[in-house]
């Protein structure tokens, strides 16, 4: 009988259907427990992980039986994808499960964040009443929304903007720019420093690459409109946060969330810490109730039909 490792936290619904007709171990701290995970991994022809757990070289040599790799998500930053490969291992990620998800995130936060009326919480409890300066916030209505990557998320992302009356420009070098999604989606293509000239508010979609690393560096921060907001919920790494942090303080950008940061979790002594007009989640972007039950779901079915399959 075939063994499904998981090594972190999967929807019940899902765990149970992958049950009948393998051996399954479901050990939600493992991720914690690098040592015991290695020393189950053997006998493994399917490990499922999330983001935290690492699937390097070192993971790949204890799983000599390995043959598929589920991610519940879409990011593979934590999967050695070239090793698994290269030992005929099949890497399942999540794509499209989530992205809703992360799309009304984005899109609630922007508005959020351009409204600037949610952070007065704390004056109002103690009886101040910050009422003109909060006055000054800015409808989404008319503002322009600059997406760097157009894909899947991008695309969600776009079309809920848009039904907020925002406009959308979005920058994606894998695109052509009469590649007809843009006529579709009613989203203009533009370069990169033209959208970051133009947009009210600017969100990323993009991986983290080496030509994505620090993609907004404090040049690009410093070209972004005076008054812009941002958000990120790609990845960690994708914005420098020093740059970042000297933009806030400065007044530069109105504000920003980060949802992905380049540790995880923020280590003490970040750059961000106390910074003004910042909101920071920890890589909950993606997600919800729901889209946790998609992606589990959708793994439990994509792994059960390659180990049934043999195609993994």
């Amino acid at each position: 009988m075939k063994r499904i490792c998981i090594s972190e936290f999967m929807d019940p619904d899902a765990v149970a259907a992958l049950t009948p007709g393998f051996e399954l171990r479901y050990e939600p701290d493992w991720v914690d427990r690098r040592a015991e995970l290695l020393a189950a991994l053997p006998s493994a022809d399917a490990l499922i992980v999330r983001n935290r757990t690492q699937v390097d070289v070192a993971l790949l040599d204890s799983a000599p039986r390995l043959r598929v790799v589920g991610r519940l998500g879409v990011g593979l930053d934590n999967i050695d994808v070239e090793s698994c490969k290269a030992r005929g291992i099949r890497v399942i990620p999540a794509t499209g499960a989530n992205a809703r998800s992360v799309a009304e995130y984005v899109v609630t936060t922007v508005a959020m964040l351009l409204r600037g009326a949610y952070q007065g919480s704390g004056e109002v409890m103690q009886g101040k009443w910050p009422r003109a300066r909060l006055s000054e916030g800015r409808e989404a209505l008319g503002k322009t929304l600059g997406l760097i990557g157009f894909g899947d998320i991008g695309r969600q992302t776009a079309a809920l903007a848009q039904a907020f009356g925002m406009r959308v420009v979005a920058h994606d070098p894998m695109l052509r720019d009469d590649d007809p999604v843009w006529q579709r989606s009613g989203v203009a293509p533009r370069g990169l420093d033209a959208l970051l000239a133009e947009a009210d508010a600017v969100s990323l979609h993009v991986p983290l690459v080496p030509a994505t690393r620090h993609l907004l560096d404090a040049r690009r921060l410093a070209a972004m409109r005076p008054g812009a907001v941002l958000v990120n919920t790609a990845r960690g790494g994708v914005v420098d946060e020093g740059a970042l942090a000297a933009a806030l303080r400065e007044g530069h950008l109105a504000g920003a969330a980060l949802d992905v940061f380049e540790r995880e979790p923020l280590p003490a002594g970040s750059p961000l810490e106390g910074v003004p007009n910042l909101v920071l989640t920890p890589h909950i972007g993606g997600v919800t109730r729901e889209a946790n039950a998609r992606v589990s779901m959708l793994i439990a079915q994509q792994v059960r039909q390659a180990l049934e399959e043999g195609t993994a």
